[in-house]
């Protein structure tokens, strides 16, 4: 019996009414050639309704055996269960895909986008500049129980919640300038009282007004009680660099201590060591994603979209402000650790290093070790996958796979990667694992 059937097999346990029916073998993780990673294809989940033109950001509350994803094509947060592998419903009321002049997605105002989630509550992100939260333990028919408008005209995209779930950092990227807002969130209680705290910006003379600069993913590190959001491009990184036209300017790293935010508005400067908040330089990095590790360790996705010179992925340490660079990989949105098999997962859509992404192949998986912070492997993704969260409890990796172009059009897979991996043209969410350190005890939970 194949590792997969073996899986398979463990995972029969769900009630035999639903339990798991995937295609065969060959129908789906066909890889050509053949993967010989580490890290190998599970199974893929298909998403009913729309083929997946267009997605963003996923997320994993292991704790409830639920991974979510930001499906613009369902104007969706789709929600599948990480212990049957079954997709269990959709949390919907988003605005789904919007069309930019030429005929594309015009990301910085579809939905959803950022998610995350602790305990009952599932947050999400509008292109309407709006916060959805929604109840996953109350009625399905109206799961939706706030809308929480942050007065931009953009998206609201990439989040970050504290370990107690009370509080959430959210980011406008697309405004200009950008700006962060700090949310009350529901932590555990079992109704949903979400209000804002504060906006949260950085100073012009870092990120200068009118130059289309962003902010993107941030992580709660629980070690120094401090959000860290990644800023893919900040002015005069290093001195005499150009911010607007061709990039050169490297990004920086906002750091938010949010015991010190009292004020509806909140300007940060250049980092102060001794309040240990405000921006830090990188070196090399233009950094999308953001995920904390072992040993306050920060694991930032660089990418040559935002500076073509920038081809690693960067470690800052959260305490010693040390910058490790990760070679030979690059090119990556959303990044993840998983303390369960001890390796962080990166979602490096132009992992081929060219800043205007990667159409015919090159998008990858990029596994990285938390002990060394070194590259381990890339392994083949459709085209601009970049979206990936990991369940730590059973140590599975999800990736949403975009459908195929001559099914979606623009935006859709250019190579033959995604249908291998979903056994159809429509998209799915791959499921990888670890070798060696397979789903633990998943069944029924």
């Amino acid at each position: 019996m194949t590792r997969r059937s073996q899986l398979l097999a463990c995972l029969s346990g769900v009630a035999a009414a639903t339990a798991l029916t995937a295609p065969s073998a060959n129908a789906q993780c066909v890889f050509t050639p053949a993967l010989t990673t580490q890290t190998t294809c599970v199974t893929a989940i298909a998403i009913p309704g729309n083929p997946l033109r267009s997605f963003d950001i996923s997320f994993v509350n292991p704790d409830r055996a639920q991974f979510y994803f930001a499906d613009r094509s369902n104007a969706a947060i789709q929600v599948i269960h990480t212990g049957s592998l079954m997709w269990q419903r959709s949390l919907g009321g988003f605005v789904g895909i919007k069309l930019n002049g030429s005929g594309g997605v015009n990301n910085n105002i579809s939905g959803p986008d950022g998610v995350a989630s602790h305990g009952r509550w599932v947050y999400g992100g509008d292109g309407d500049s709006t916060l959805k939260v929604f109840d996953i333990d109350g009625n399905p028919a109206a799961a939706l129980r706030q809308t929480v408008p942050t007065g931009g005209t953009t998206r609201v995209d990439e989040m970050a919640l504290t370990t107690d779930g009370t509080l959430l950092l959210a980011a406008n990227n697309a405004e200009d300038p950008p700006f962060a807002t700090l949310f009350n969130a529901n932590g555990d209680s079992p109704k949903s009282n979400v209000s804002i705290i504060t906006r949260i910006t950085v100073d012009p003379t870092i990120v200068p007004p009118g130059a289309g600069l962003s902010l993107e993913q941030p992580a709660w590190d629980p070690g120094t009680s401090r959000f860290y959001t990644s800023i893919p491009v900040i002015a005069n990184n290093p001195p005499g660099c150009s911010f607007t036209g061709t990039i050169t300017c490297d990004g920086g790293l906002l750091v938010v201590d949010p015991a010190t935010v009292t004020k509806p508005t909140a300007t940060y400067g250049t980092y102060n060591a001794t309040t240990k908040t405000g921006v830090i330089a990188l070196h090399g990095c233009g950094p999308n994603g953001a995920t904390v590790g072992p040993n306050e360790n920060i694991l930032l996705g660089c990418t040559p979209q935002n500076n073509p010179s920038d081809t690693i992925t960067l470690v800052i340490n959260a305490v010693s402000l040390v910058q490790t660079p990760v070679n030979n990989i690059t090119g990556s949105d959303e990044v993840w650790y998983n303390s369960g098999d001890n390796r962080y997962y990166l979602g490096a859509s132009r992992a081929c290093g060219l800043a205007a992404g990667c159409p015919h192949g090159g998008a990858a998986l990029g596994v990285v070790d938390g002990s060394t912070n070194t590259l381990i492997e890339k392994v083949p993704q459709s085209s601009n996958s970049h979206s990936v969260a990991a369940d730590s409890k059973r140590n599975l990796i999800f990736v949403p796979q975009v459908g195929a172009a001559s099914v979606v059009g623009t935006g859709g897979d250019t190579t033959t990667v995604g249908a291998g991996i979903c056994g159809t043209q429509n998209g799915c969410v791959a499921v990888f694992q670890h070798n060696g350190r397979g789903a633990r005890g998943v069944a029924g939970n």
